[in-house]
């Protein structure tokens, strides 16, 4: 599996704000609620389920 440059970005973006990562591989929908849930509950649960949306595809 190669990533692309938008891949490492979105990467990036998901360990300094995980919502900003899954709204830019999804948009608005679920994903994107279920990870501002968790990173409210705290910033890790947030990381590891933002990391899991983007490398899923």
């Amino acid at each position: 599996m190669a990533f692309t440059a938008s891949d490492i970005i979105k990467i990036i973006l998901a360990f300094i704000l995980p919502p900003l990562g899954v709204f830019l591989e999804t948009g608005c929908g679920s994903d994107l609620l279920i990870n501002v849930i968790l990173t409210c509950l705290g910033w890790f649960p947030g990381i590891l389920h933002a990391l899991y949306v983007i490398l899923r595809n």
